[in-house]
């Protein structure tokens, strides 16, 4: 592995894992690049046997065939399943590294990902060649990955974490395990943020948005909390995974990992009729997901919820192949906490104004995606029939 004439740089290595297989290789190498290399393995399974990583694999020939550079950062497959703001903070702080530092990040967290994909650290003596292979003029030289820290605490705009319904009450999880809902505590900067969100999502699904279980909860019945700081409120909002289905993960992609955007291009580079394009072309549900979306996308807008980025519309793979769009999640009414709140995170039909969007953008919007504008529109008001 050694060769004469070239620098040698240290590197670690995760083991990227979806349903049993392994995918590829991240190796970190000790200037800041990040490698992410596809095993031969995986991508020589048949199509019928080969579980969907990214949807991307479906659209883009040879996906698998080149690997995937970043410095600092990961590739966006990877990089999005990180958390953002305070939470990604608090982590960086443990390992005593910069934020963008994403590596140590994702070996802290790869056994409790969003979605099924695992990243396991990897002996430095188990590194295979093949991933090793992508830096000509580097000399490799294999080594554990570093150990995470423990023992910390932050205080946090909004802290969200997974935890374990047990007897009625709620246990965060540090580790993996049979961590089913995701627990939002109070913001120290916008008031009751969680009673917001717990309203603006019933009141979706009272227009049809399909939403997992929702519930408030008292903190009093959170068990396991970290050392963060609170406001002088009571209650935490908690949602359901449908990521996970008891011990069993189920793969899931937003759509910043499938437009392979960064988290600070959520806004603005796409747009709702690129979201609808790539789910009816690609997803498994055809017009039934169409019809959700513009369900979604009229509920953001009743609602004043101009913060449906790309990370806040994932698909989900029931069956570890085919995608659907996952329930909705992260409907809030932003308005309160924005002054002159008045625009949607993204274009639809070239527009984003909510006081001037009417049936006229949807019906743009159906056209772009090549959907039947009747099918979105529903019956026409005294007409027999419901609508989408």
């Amino acid at each position: 592995m050694t060769a004469p004439g070239k620098r040698q740089e240290q590197v670690e290595a995760l083991s990227i894992r979806l349903h049993g297989h392994q995918v590829g290789i991240l190796a970190h190498y000790a200037g800041g690049k990040n490698i992410l290399t596809f095993d031969p393995q995986f991508s020589a399974l048949p199509g019928n046997r080969q579980p969907t990583f990214s949807l991307t694999q479906h659209v883009r020939q040879g996906y698998f065939s080149a690997p995937l550079m970043t410095s600092q950062k990961l590739p966006p497959v990877l990089s999005n399943l990180l958390p953002e703001g305070a939470l990604r903070s608090w982590m960086a702080q443990s390992l005593k590294t910069h934020a963008d530092n994403e590596f140590p990040l994702l070996a802290l967290s790869g056994d409790n990902l969003p979605g099924a994909i695992v990243a396991e650290p990897l002996p430095a003596g188990r590194i295979p060649d093949w991933a090793l292979n992508a830096r000509e003029r580097i000399n490799p030289v294999p080594v554990a990955v570093q150990s995470a820290a423990a023992g910390f605490s932050l205080a946090g705009v909004q802290m969200k974490f997974s935890a374990q319904r047990d007897d009625g009450r709620m246990t965060i999880q540090p580790e993996s395990g049979t961590d089913d809902w995701i627990i939002k505590t109070p913001s120290t900067v916008h008031r009751h943020v969680p009673a917001n969100e717990y309203s603006a999502m019933r009141l979706a699904e009272a227009i049809g948005v399909e939403i997992p279980a929702i519930e408030q909860i008292p903190l009093t019945a959170l068990s396991g909390l970290p050392d963060i700081q609170l406001p002088d409120e009571t209650t935490a909002y908690a949602i359901k995974r449908f990521d996970r289905a008891g011990r069993t993960r189920i793969h899931t992609e937003d759509f910043a990992q499938v437009f392979e955007v960064f988290a600070h291009e959520k806004y603005g580079h796409y747009n709702y009729e690129q979201i609808g394009a790539a789910l009816y072309r690609y997803g498994s549900q055809g017009l039934a997901d169409i019809q959700q979306l513009a369900r979604r996308l009229l509920a953001n807008i009743l609602l004043a919820n101009g913060d449906a980025h790309l990370k806040n519309w994932t698909i989900i793979y029931p069956d570890g192949m085919n995608a659907r769009l996952a329930p909705a999640y992260d409907i809030v009414s932003t308005l309160p906490y924005v002054a002159g709140e008045s625009e949607s995170a993204l274009n639809m039909a070239k527009n984003k104004h909510w006081y001037t969007t009417d049936l006229t953008h949807f019906q743009r919007w159906a056209d772009r995606i090549g959907v039947p504008w009747p099918a979105i529109r529903g019956p026409h008001p005294g007409s027999a029939g419901s609508g989408p």
